[in-house]
């Protein structure tokens, strides 16, 4: 009788069944668990919640808790609920390992107001790195937006206007904070450095990054911003990290400052935003994520010619789902094997 080590694991979140061989030809020592008719079906790629009209019998919703309630390790967050989480760890003490689909994954585990004792039984990994890239090309695209006047252009196209011309900013003149260092900010400082541009990067820890001039700390944002042309924010939303970039940011920044924010909305003082693009310090920001989302239909971002909203689509791609995928089954072997987790959540923290 073979004693190898294995891995129940319950898929929560919708997956196709082609990536759901993938998982087990990857890591052959999953015995995986994915009935496909418990989940909701996908609208588009990375769609983790699902088609909203989707509904479980009582039936269904008690084969689905089954399903939970006997897996060691659960592919996603049940119903992206972070209650459903929270029944889940409870009703089962067998459970080791929970992988979020987002890459900012530790805020959704903290709003299951787990115990430290259910923190320290369960271990929560994200899915950060399969996101950088997509995200890294969106702020590289917002920061060229604003450099490359895109809302004059299409406010002068639009009225078959033929104007005299003007000068454009050039990216590899110049200074670019990119404020978080993690994956996402790692992939953004890439671009940057490879168009010539100047980075510096702000992180809680100091670290050498490739590409990066210099990494200072969250206290000297005001003095690293006051020298920057652009300002890309990556940080995931924590309450360490609401409203760092704060109206004593914005009143630090030189006018004309472009913004490119793709990591969570919480992150930026959204009214303080709102004065500086009015006035000038910030000429255009560029917004995958904002403070509530979706944007409410008052809100005055919506009408400000120097901004352009992207409704959090900016890190979809059509390869996401097999990258988080394949991140899992790398997770699963080093899980078997004893090995720490790639992206564990900092259950401190929550990132």
């Amino acid at each position: 009788m073979s004693t190898e080590p294995r891995l129940t694991v319950a898929v929560v979140t919708p997956l196709p069944e082609e990536l759901c061989a993938l998982l087990t030809r990857l890591e052959p020592r999953i015995d995986l668990r994915c009935e496909q008719d418990l989940l909701p079906p996908m609208r588009w790629p990375g769609d983790h919640d699902g088609d909203p009209a989707f509904r479980r019998s009582p039936a269904e919703q008690a084969r689905f808790e089954a399903l939970m309630d006997s897996a060691d390790a659960l592919y996603g967050i049940p119903d992206v609920d972070p209650a459903a989480l929270a029944r889940t760890v409870r009703a089962n003490p067998r459970l080791r390992w929970v992988h979020t689909m987002a890459a900012g994954g530790g805020g959704q585990v903290k709003a299951a107001g787990l115990t430290e004792a259910e923190l320290a039984r369960v271990a929560f990994s994200t899915s950060a790195g399969p996101h950088s890239g997509p995200l890294a090309e969106f702020a590289l695209f917002a920061v060229l937006a604003g450099a490359k006047s895109l809302p004059r252009l299409l406010a002068q196209q639009s009225d078959r206007l033929w104007s005299e011309r003007w000068a454009m900013r050039q990216v590899s003149e110049m200074t670019v904070v990119v404020v978080g260092m993690g994956n996402i900010g790692r992939g953004v400082a890439a671009l940057f450095s490879a168009l010539g541009a100047r980075v510096i990067g702000v992180n809680r820890s100091v670290r050498t990054v490739e590409g990066v001039e210099e990494v200072v700390t969250p206290d000297r944002l005001v003095e690293v911003v006051s020298g920057a042309d652009a300002i890309v924010s990556t940080l995931p939303g924590t309450d360490a990290t609401t409203g760092m970039i704060s109206r004593e940011v914005f009143a630090a920044v030189k006018p004309g400052i472009i913004l490119a924010s793709v990591g969570r909305g919480t992150v930026i003082d959204q009214d303080a935003l709102v004065e500086a693009l009015s006035d000038g310090r910030v000429a255009f920001a560029g917004l995958d994520v904002v403070a509530v989302e979706p944007l409410p239909q008052d809100d005055p971002l919506w009408a400000m010619d120097n901004v352009l909203i992207a409704p959090h689509t900016a890190a979809l791609n059509d390869n996401e789902d097999r990258l988080i995928a394949e991140l899992f089954a790398a997770n699963a072997t080093r899980l078997l094997d004893g090995e720490d987790l790639v992206n564990r959540v900092d259950t401190l923290h929550f990132y």
